[in-house]
């Protein structure tokens, strides 16, 4: 058994889709979650300054003695994942990519639509997933760099996102695909939204629950899953404490305790 937390980080309050897919599929493991919402959205940086904003997320989580690390963030993921592991060898990182593989397999007229951020849709990270995964299948992958910034917010309703939704999702319609994979972790907050625009013949899939069960089985592999009754889930960001939680609180519909400003 070990009671050392699950780290969990992201550049805002999305990767909280996947934080509470983890929190459900483990409730006795405890966590510490980092937001870099002062730097959001991380899909417009470029690699660089990717890669140096997310080694500080890593290095504060290890000072919290975590147990293992997951990126709740598609764009760091496809941008620096190799070299994140590289530099800190001594803790597993589990990285967050679509669910393409799920894809491949539901799909039913073989048209698999992929909606990320610009810089994770012209990753060769992911067109390599989608070659490994979707072959003999026709693949629509694109990005959008509109709807983070306004998730950041707490809007995910109205007619301004309906009107974007609308848009981006537009070629996905044309396009004739079954289903839809989310590869921002910011976007399964707009799922239902989502769903009203493609209709019921398109299934949206995201990448939450594989995370959890990904992060489940590695504790296990390695004797470190916790059966503690009482887990502490510890939130930290480096922009505004008190917004943060009053948007993450209506986003993720969870009471959350206490979040706390870090400057890293």
């Amino acid at each position: 058994m070990n009671k050392s937390p699950i780290g969990v980080l992201d550049s805002g309050i999305g990767g909280l889709s996947i934080w509470k897919e983890i929190v459900k599929k483990l409730p006795h493991e405890s966590t510490v979650y980092i937001a870099d919402s002062e730097n959001c959205p991380y899909g417009i940086k470029t690699e660089k300054e990717i890669y140096r904003l997310s080694k500080r997320m890593v290095k504060f989580l290890i000072q919290k003695k975590v147990k293992l690390i997951v990126i709740a963030c598609n764009t760091i993921t496809v941008v620096c994942l190799d070299r994140l592991r590289k530099n800190f060898p001594n803790i597993p990182i589990i990285d967050t990519v679509p669910v393409v593989k799920t894809a491949s397999e539901k799909t039913k007229n073989g048209r698999v639509g992929i909606l990320s951020t610009k810089q994770t849709a012209g990753s060769k990270y992911q067109k390599d997933l989608i070659k490994k995964f979707c072959k003999g299948l026709r693949v629509l992958n694109l990005g959008t760099d509109r709807l983070v910034p306004l998730i950041e917010r707490g809007v995910v309703s109205g007619i301004k996102i309906n009107k974007i939704l609308k848009e981006e999702l537009k070629p996905f319609i044309d396009f004739k695909a079954d289903v839809l994979v989310l590869g921002c972790s910011h976007f399964p907050l707009l799922k239902k939204e989502i769903g009203q625009v493609l209709g019921k013949s398109v299934q949206v899939l995201d990448s939450g629950g594989a995370v959890a069960r990904q992060t489940k089985r590695i504790l296990k592999s390695n004797n470190s899953l916790s059966d503690y009754e009482k887990s502490v889930h510890l939130l930290y960001t480096t922009g505004d404490p008190v917004r943060f939680k009053k948007v993450a609180e209506a986003l993720v519909r969870t009471k959350l305790k206490k979040v706390e400003f870090v400057d890293l």
